[in-house]
């Protein structure tokens, strides 16, 4: 048996470590730039908090790669516990930010529980019940994603209960527990209820064009029928949850990234702005701090939620491509890294942690460039936060630990 230091993934390092260093590159050019003067103090404080909490992460990696992968795993009780208990004690009592309980005591539970509930779930996806595709197993799976899921809607944190809910289709697709089909439906809703955002017309035409695949695909009826009257009732529940329900500031975040030009001096504003910041980068960008629309703070929340703005504006199209090229890599080879160990635990882990950050950056991207709606996603590594750094460094650290020692699970089970 190889130590598990020869079993490491230092390129998965390398890559985190590089990405750190562009956000703290583009949050230094926001905050000590020209664009300082306009900035509260708080704000200009960003990039050395952000270099303390890239220091704190990386001591926190090297501990985890230190732990006994046997250890980690067991305390997915004690971990989930903790993550939970923050995220009830945001919502009594959490410092409230744009409208979010989304603060307590100096961190964002809601980005340190993405590192228990993956966990939590990974443990018991991993364990014989759940690969039997055993139901009441495969629903406290569920549950476990969707507590925390109610706690962050209760603190009104929509955005970052999206990016769990996600976890629920990833896991179950690579725990090979759920048929094909049933996944098809889970991604067909998922893309009506973008589609009634952006044209309910649209989302409508999909839904029929789905239902025939889908009876095409199994020559199934049944599977047709709910293609069509499954899928099709999540987009209208959505439809009346956007236009009967939601108040019209609510209504204006989630439309505004489809035509940005009929609210552009209330939502639509942040992607007008960014889109202009992006376009002006041209080729190679205009330099480092020299952008205008970041250096005159056109751009709203430009070290957190647009940071990939800076990068656009200030290093054009190949700097921003070099940044997707990098997640890209790091993305493949992470999934790869669980597939590669060989047993269920640290490839549904390397999963789990893989489809949260597809998700950021999707999600993230989108906004800046007006394919998603405005909804206060961070870009994983790159954006200002501690938490965000702190907890998406952690599940790095823990997908390589259980990588490198993934000998250890040829004797080992959870219990």
């Amino acid at each position: 048996m190889r130590p598990w230091y020869r079993n490491l993934d230092w390129f998965s390092l390398l890559l985190w470590a590089a990405l750190v260093s562009i956000g703290l590159t583009a949050i230094y050019s926001a905050t000590h730039g020209p664009a300082r003067e306009f900035l509260l103090e708080t704000v200009q404080q960003n990039f050395d908090r952000q270099l303390r909490w890239f220091g704190l992460s990386a001591v926190g990696i090297a501990i985890l790669l230190l732990l006994p992968a046997r250890l980690i795993v067991r305390m997915w009780p004690v971990i989930y516990a903790i993550c939970i208990g923050l995220l009830v004690a945001a919502i009594l009592f959490g410092r409230e930010v744009n409208g979010a309980k989304a603060w307590v005591w100096g961190l964002q539970p809601g980005e340190i529980g993405k590192v228990g509930t993956v966990l939590a779930a990974t443990v018991l996806l991993s364990g014989k019940e759940a690969r039997r595709g055993s139901l009441p197993h495969l629903l406290l799976v569920g549950l476990v994603v969707l507590i925390p899921v109610g706690l962050l809607l209760a603190a009104n944190d929509t955005g970052t209960a999206l990016v769990y809910l996600s976890l629920i289709p990833v896991m179950l697709f690579w725990s090979g527990a759920v048929p094909l089909p049933w996944m098809a439906l889970v991604g067909a809703s998922a893309v009506a209820v973008y589609l009634v955002i952006v044209n309910p017309a649209l989302a409508a035409l999909f839904v029929i064009a789905a239902a025939v695949g889908m009876w095409a695909w199994t020559q199934s009826r049944a599977m047709a029928g709910l293609m069509a009257f499954g899928v099709g009732g999540i987009a209208i529940a959505a439809w009346v949850g956007l236009f009967r329900i939601l108040q019209p500031h609510q209504i204006a975040r989630l439309v505004a990234f489809d035509n940005p030009e009929a609210y552009r001096l209330t939502a639509g504003f942040h992607v007008i702005q960014s889109k202009a910041a992006i376009g002006s980068g041209g080729l190679f960008g205009k330099g480092f701090t020299e952008g205008t629309q970041t250096q005159l703070a056109f751009i709203p929340e430009q070290s957190t939620d647009f940071v990939f703005t800076i990068i656009g504006e200030e290093f054009g199209f190949l700097g921003t491509m070099a940044v997707l090229l990098i997640f890209g890599t790091l993305l493949v080879r992470l999934a790869g890294l669980g597939v590669q160990a060989g047993f269920a635990l640290p490839r549904l882990f390397a999963a789990g942690m893989t489809g949260i950050f597809f998700v950021h950056i999707l999600i993230n991207v989108g906004m800046t460039i007006g394919l998603m709606p405005v909804i206060g996603i961070p870009l994983p590594f790159i954006s200002y936060g501690g938490s965000a750094l702190l907890a998406n460094s952690a599940m790095l650290g823990i997908a390589l630990s259980l990588h490198a020692r993934r000998d250890e699970f040829a004797v080992y089970r959870p219990e």
